[in-house]
């Protein structure tokens, strides 16, 4: 997990083990079959297809992974006094050709996005009145506006296993892709308790 600041707060970057990839995208496989967990009405998403993981899969087998890479990035920000570590709700979202998740924010104190599956050629490239589009597929964070010396967009063109915590309230969007696949992630809301 490295801590960066391409603008005011720090994101951090990790990569996520092939177990808990392949662990999630086994779990989803049957949820879709099974048409089980639809969480896309609670969301803000143009996206049909969003599943909601249960507290005890979590538990069973994402927080230590997950409460390992936020400790970390925690620890890089100057925050030292943990106390512990709660994954509040997880959800995992499943995008397909031309959906997108407008700019919106989270709840609680730290989220974070996953990567688990990602279609081929998604950010190709494509011409709009003969200026290239480079974002298919991509997700901005945002953070104020552009001024002199200072960015206020930061864009990740996502790759399978990558994993980015932020806090809550940095705005973030997912651009559409116009190709055929599935780009698979899952976000994850946490609560932070701080030692007095």
């Amino acid at each position: 997990m490295k801590s960066f600041k391409p603008f005011g707060p720090s994101l951090g970057k990790g990569k996520l083990s092939k177990n808990i990839i392949r662990t999630i995208n086994n779990q989803i496989d049957k949820s879709i079959i099974n048409k089980k967990n639809d969480y896309s009405s609670k969301l803000v998403s143009q996206i049909k297809s969003e599943i909601k993981i249960s507290n005890n899969f979590i538990k069973k087998n994402l927080s230590k992974e997950l409460i390992r890479n936020i400790k970390k990035y925690l620890i890089k920000s100057d925050l030292n006094k943990i106390k512990e570590i709660k994954i509040i709700n997880l959800w995992v979202v499943r995008q397909f050709k031309n959906e997108y998740n407008p700019i919106h924010y989270h709840d609680e104190q730290l989220s974070g996005v996953g990567y688990l599956k990602v279609p081929k050629n998604m950010n190709q490239n494509y011409m709009v009145k003969n200026k290239k589009i480079k974002t298919n597929g991509t997700i901005d964070f945002i953070n104020g506006q552009k001024n002199f010396l200072s960015k206020s967009i930061y864009n990740l063109n996502p790759k399978v296993g990558d994993l980015m915590i932020f806090p809550n309230y940095l705005m973030h969007s997912t651009y559409p892709f116009n190709v055929e696949g599935e780009r698979r992630s899952f976000s994850f809301n946490a609560k932070i308790i701080f030692k007095k």
